[in-house]
């Protein structure tokens, strides 16, 4: 334990009562958790297989097993479990499907598979207004989903609808369960809510769990909705072995149902909770975790801390003032370059964080102009367009029949008027028979109950992928790929359904680079790879995966203020601190909204290692107007000892000579080379 400071070991080494580790940012919790799961198998006599650790993301989670794999032996740690909530919930269900009443081989239902169906069980037969379609879509969606993250079921929902609009939605609710039992499908949000709902009705199998789970330990602790933390207290039961890690001033995800008032929550149900504070910082600088600390003290707190650094003052907080936008940009690029030159600094020390996407875009062109590479977090993933999944769902399709969510995926993309009502028929069908949809759709049972046209088209289309099933064992899969594009006609269907001509141009080179990496996997294996290898792989590696020497590129970080959390910089430039973007306009008027709005920014402020620059316009363009923007409230509230501000600032004609002359310097070698 030589690694950990005092309270870092006091909290790795507590038993015997729940405990809250409120670590602040930059203060080595991963560290903590780690080795904790090292102690209490090592030290504490816990078997491998009776401790779970839950964390948020599938990132966090590899990381936190990495740290653990350095620490144990391969043997101290079989059995353990480290897992997402969702992953737990999902190992979950599928032990207990068939108390669930789900059959094997159960569907999960991702964002776009979910509003699919919703948008068809929804679709109120008008054309007239598609924006207000889509909107009542989205509103929609995510009340069903705030509706699962509070353990509201569709009767309590329709039962506490105060407007028309929500009951409608209650209603379309229960329509929309319904619709994913018929399918044997869950989404997201029952991943969580079924496991929950299970151990209520089901006293035997959550006394099962409970002794399966002898010693749980949760991250990011204060990112639980209600939802999850019911499950973590059904999961630690009456013993109380619980560690729980978080930092109520890092919660900035209210809008997914987080509530940080769970940390609060845990003293009252858990009367013997003992509470360790990590306020050492191994990140920043002093004056960075003062100005962190002031700003912060202006939300409310049940418990306070005060981060503290030995790294020491280091430089004031530049706040820079900027005429307009385009001014904005020029000046942030100009102090980067500056620094880049004066200090040798690599790009990949610095990030830019803003509020919304949006704002991403005229910088972009600042840093292009000046031959700056960047790397943009956080943008939409090469699986998340339709196009891919679309495609994908096919590949796995042909290579395995019995998968239900590929097949509803494509069984209407492009459209082949295969109706809501036929297909959930032939998903009570294939549930009643245990088989998968695709063989039931040409069943003679099913085709009893179909319509004549139905009974065509699924022949057809049944017909079809058995075809190109018998195409693999001949064909290279890039010529299957091909074949389904020409076959249905799928860059047509693009264009004819995207919202403009340069949308579809993207969609159809995204679908063309596919073709691509499916080609280039079959020649790295020397022609070996076949499709279900090349299905296998595509579904396993993500877009980060895929391109991992990203991370190794010299190249500026520009990032959401939301995406950076748990990141950390040398140098750090905030961008837009204004009223109504940071606070953002839809928080202003709430009090929980400002709130959540401050510890967005301390989050930003804290990211910072050594330098911090905080820039915002007086002037913007909104409209095509000029309009003029005031200060965020929370530069008012950063303390004026450790912010230095540039209308006030005397250049030292020294630093602006050395500038000059690094940058003459840094030219002269590019021009050598």
């Amino acid at each position: 334990m030589q690694q950990l400071n005092p309270e870092q070991q006091a909290a790795v080494e507590h038993l015997g009562s729940p405990l809250l580790v409120l670590a602040g940012a930059g203060s080595g919790k991963t560290r903590v958790i780690t080795h904790k799961i090292a102690w209490l198998i090592r030290d504490a006599g816990y078997r491998p297989y009776h401790i779970t650790a839950i964390t948020f993301t599938n990132k966090a989670a590899k990381e936190m097993k990495s740290r653990v794999a350095e620490t144990l032996r391969n043997d101290e740690t079989e059995g353990l479990t480290v897992a997402t909530f969702h992953r737990l919930g999902l190992n979950i269900i599928r032990q207990e499907s068939k108390a669930l009443g789900f059959k094997s081989g159960f569907t999960i239902f991702d964002a776009q598979d979910s509003n699919h169906i919703l948008k068809e069980l929804a679709h109120r037969g008008t054309t007239e207004n598609d924006e207000e379609e889509e909107e009542y879509n989205k509103q929609a969606k995510w009340l069903i989903s705030k509706w699962k993250n509070d353990l509201i079921l569709p009767e309590q929902a329709m039962e506490l609808a105060e407007t028309t609009d929500d009951l409608k939605i209650a209603k379309l609710y229960k329509k929309y369960q319904r619709q994913l039992k018929a399918y044997n499908a869950v989404d997201f949000d029952d991943l969580i809510m079924l496991p929950v709902l299970l151990f209520r009705q089901y006293p035997d199998i959550k006394e099962k769990w409970d002794n399966r789970t002898r010693y749980l330990l949760v991250d990011e602790y204060q990112d639980t909705n209600a939802c999850q933390y019911e499950l973590v207290k059904q999961l630690t039961g009456v013993r109380g072995e619980l560690t729980v890690v978080g930092d109520d001033d890092q919660s900035i995800y209210a809008w997914r149902g987080a509530k940080p008032e769970n940390i609060n929550q845990l003293k009252i149900d858990f009367p013997r909770l003992r509470v360790v504070k990590l306020e050492q910082n191994y990140r920043s600088t002093e004056r960075i975790l003062k100005a962190a600390n002031h700003l912060i003290a202006n939300n409310p707190h049940l418990i306070e801390k005060a981060l503290w650094s030995s790294l020491g003052e280091g430089e004031k907080i530049r706040i820079i003032p900027c005429r307009t936008v385009e001014h904005e940009c020029e000046k942030v690029v100009s102090e980067m370059m500056s620094i880049h030159f004066r200090e040798s600094k690599k790009w990949n020390n610095f990030a830019i964080l803003y509020r919304s996407n949006h704002q991403s875009r005229l910088l972009e062109r600042y840093l292009r102009q000046n031959h700056i590479d960047y790397k943009i977090t956080g943008g939409t993933s090469f699986f998340e367009h339709a196009e891919i999944k679309d495609m994908l769902a096919y590949m796995r399709l042909i290579v395995n029949p019995n998968d239900d969510a590929a097949f509803l995926r494509v069984i209407n993309t492009p459209k082949r008027g295969i109706g809501v009502a036929t297909l959930e028929k032939l998903g009570d069908y294939a549930n009643q028979r245990g088989i998968c949809m695709f063989h039931a759709s040409t069943e003679v049972g099913f085709n009893s109950i179909a319509s004549t046209q139905a009974k065509q088209r699924f022949a057809y289309f049944h017909d079809w992928i058995e075809e190109l099933t018998r195409d693999t064992l001949h064909t290279s899969p890039q010529q299957i790929v091909l074949k389904i594009i020409n076959d249905t006609n799928y860059e047509d269907w693009l264009r004819n359904n995207a919202k403009t001509p340069n949308a579809a141009k993207r969609s159809i080179s995204n679908i063309m680079e596919l073709v691509d990496w499916v080609r280039n996997l079959h020649d790295e294996g020397n022609g070996k790879q076949e499709m279900v290898d090349i299905v296998s792989h595509m579904t396993l590696v993500d877009r980060m995966e895929r391109n991992a020497e990203e991370e190794e590129l010299e190249a500026v970080t520009l990032m959401t203020l939301h995406s950076a959390k748990g990141l950390e910089f040398p140098c750090v430039f905030m961008i837009g601190v204004e009223e109504d973007i940071l606070p953002h306009q839809n928080s202003i008027d709430d009090e929980s909204g400002i709130e959540e709005e401050r510890r967005l920014a301390y989050v930003g402020i804290t990211r910072a290692k050594q330098r911090l620059f905080i820039s915002y316009a007086k002037t913007r363009s909104r409209y095509g107007e000029s309009i003029s923007c005031d200060p965020s409230r929370f530069l008012d509230e950063l303390p004026e000892e450790h912010i230095e501000w540039d209308d006030k600032r005397v250049v030292d004609p020294q630093e602006e000579e050395e500038t000059a002359q690094a940058y003459l310097s840094d030219l002269q070698r590019f021009l050598d080379d």
